[in-house]
């Protein structure tokens, strides 16, 4: 199947920014598209200045927006997304396609002091991890916001659904690619699968002397934990293609998700 990672900013009003790269993705013949954190949504430390009202305002152009897309040009649309229910913010993933659109709510968020998104949004702490998974053309495919890519209980969800691909919106910044790199490939290769990492692009000034710069680098860790197809720093656009085989073959050889089955841990 093929995946395009979207390499963006925070989009403006206008929808013709997606509608021109959504385009092409149906001409390449893209089935799932995936969008980086806060590109539908103004960047953290931007929404929490902005009214709630405009927020919603916000993700619901964004939502109609991407319900027609995938509707029009025949696409699984993965991207996060905020959302305002009775005065309270929440911290989705959602996925849109001609078949109806899916959020589920982020399960671990950003509590540190420069960067709280623990303390804004009003996410509740689940001890089941259900992060998103849908099945595609024969592929278990998950998918979770970047930061969670650190917690263990996640992964173990996806390998209880056996799953084959893990999309990975992210919105890193401060130099953080190189401990991104190596956390992505071993994840990806004690799993045996492929992760589509999409991080965001663009700036953001604190007005305190730091600069917010988002690196991009998106990129596809492949099952035998090498990555392959790295964007750079600036908007871009990548069409992949990816092969269950693949998945099947590293699984066969390394036999970690064999063992695992053996003692009925899958």
């Amino acid at each position: 199947m093929k995946i395009a990672a979207l390499q963006l900013s925070t989009l403006p009003l206008s929808n013709s920014k997606l509608d021109d790269y959504f385009k092409q993705c149906h001409e390449q013949g893209v089935e799932i598209a995936v969008l980086g954190e806060y590109v539908l949504n103004s960047f953290f430390k931007e929404l929490v200045s902005m009214p709630k009202a405009m927020i919603k305002e916000q993700s619901k152009h964004k939502i109609e927006a991407l319900e027609q897309f995938a509707c029009t040009y025949n696409l699984i649309i993965v991207a996060p997304i905020i959302l305002v229910e009775e005065d309270k913010s929440f911290k989705y993933l959602g996925k849109f396609s001609k078949e109806g659109s899916e959020f589920v709510k982020q399960e671990f968020l950003i509590d540190f002091e420069h960067w709280d998104e623990a303390r804004y949004f009003d996410n509740e702490a689940h001890h089941v991890m259900k992060p998103m998974i849908f099945e595609h053309k024969g592929c278990m495919i998950g998918a979770i916001n970047g930061f969670e890519m650190h917690f263990d209980p996640i992964w173990q969800a996806f390998g209880s659904a056996n799953v084959d691909i893990v999309l990975l919106p992210s919105v890193s910044t401060f130099g953080s690619n190189q401990r991104w790199n190596e956390v992505l490939k071993t994840r990806a290769f004690l799993n045996n699968i492929y992760i589509m990492r999409v991080n965001r692009v663009g700036k953001y000034d604190d007005n305190e002397g730091s600069l917010w710069k988002f690196y991009g680098n998106t990129y596809l860790v492949n099952p035998d934990g090498q990555i392959e197809n790295t964007l750079g720093e600036k908007e871009d656009f990548m069409v992949i293609d990816l092969h269950k085989k693949d998945i099947n073959e590293a699984k066969k050889s390394w036999g970690f998700h064999s063992q695992l089955h053996d003692r009925g841990l899958l």
